[in-house]
């Protein structure tokens, strides 16, 4: 199977991010992906208040164009992730996997919200989201287990390895990482769950200057459960894609099988330094 991901550039207009989104998905189709992973908030990324007040239900406009598409071309779809409107309280940034025929397979809502200081910047998710309390793993058309995770989520090893106890072998990750940490710790990040739980990893990115005056990093990775990068788009809005070859996977985990080997009655805080 070919896996790909979206690098995009959204803004606050969602007309045009879907059109742009729509084109790159096109391309990595084209390029015989079946799988394919937009970033975090493709369809409206900006000022945090204007985007909340525009959330979407899952019946709205957004995923309804995700599941044409996603049916149109035959593949699954991972639409990034987007503010989705609850019944009470705050939206929540939601990961949706639709499959082949156009059918919502999974839905994923973000549960580590950003709420910290970078540089002289400071991002308060808390202040306009609700946080998610599920971890999810969505099955593709071929069967393959895919995990959920958005962005902030990476920095949190017990979700990924959680992801990997519960099947998963690809984790699909949209995100919109800032410069200065996308500069010290994305790509090492992204190699550190991949190796560690043995599993592919996805990781679309947004990329350039947003509302009101944030910038993404970009740098989106294919990774393999090696650690090995497949593919990658450097700089820019782009499609990378590699083949998933998941008998290489098997076999890994079978010479070398961490997940087994695991003591959970030995992991415990200690009392006493």
């Amino acid at each position: 199977m070919v896996g790909a991901v979206v690098q995009m550039n959204s803004g606050e207009d969602r007309e045009a991010n879907l059109a742009r989104a729509e084109e790159l998905v096109r391309r990595a189709a084209a390029h015989g992906a079946r799988l394919v992973v937009l970033p975090e908030k493709f369809n409206r990324l900006g000022r945090p208040q204007f985007c909340a007040e525009r959330a979407e239900g899952l019946d709205g406009p957004t995923v309804e164009w995700a599941r044409r598409l996603a049916s149109e071309l035959a593949i699954d779809l991972v639409a990034g992730s987007l503010l989705e409107r609850r019944p009470e309280g705050p939206p929540a940034n939601a990961a949706v996997h639709v499959r082949p025929d156009g059918e919502i397979a999974a839905v994923y809502r973000k549960i580590h919200l950003f709420d910290v200081d970078v540089g002289s910047t400071s991002y308060r998710e808390s202040a306009y989201e609700s946080r998610g309390d599920r971890v999810v793993v969505s099955e593709l058309a071929d069967g393959t287990k895919l995990g959920l995770a958005i962005c902030y989520d990476l920095r949190f090893p017990e979700l990924f390895r959680c992801l990997a106890l519960a099947g998963a072998q690809v984790v699909a990750l949209p995100a919109a990482f800032t410069v200065p940490t996308g500069r010290a710790h994305w790509e090492v990040l992204v190699r550190a769950r991949a190796i560690e739980n043995q599993l592919f990893v996805l990781a679309a990115g947004q990329v350039g200057r947003h509302p009101p005056d944030h910038e993404s990093f970009g740098h989106s990775l294919v990774v393999d459960p090696w650690g090995a990068v497949l593919a990658r788009v450097a700089a820019g809005e782009g499609v990378a894609g590699a083949r998933l070859e998941f008998a290489r996977q098997r076999e890994l985990r079978a010479r070398l099988p961490v997940l087994s080997q695991r003591v959970p009655d030995a992991y415990r805080v200690p009392v006493h330094a």
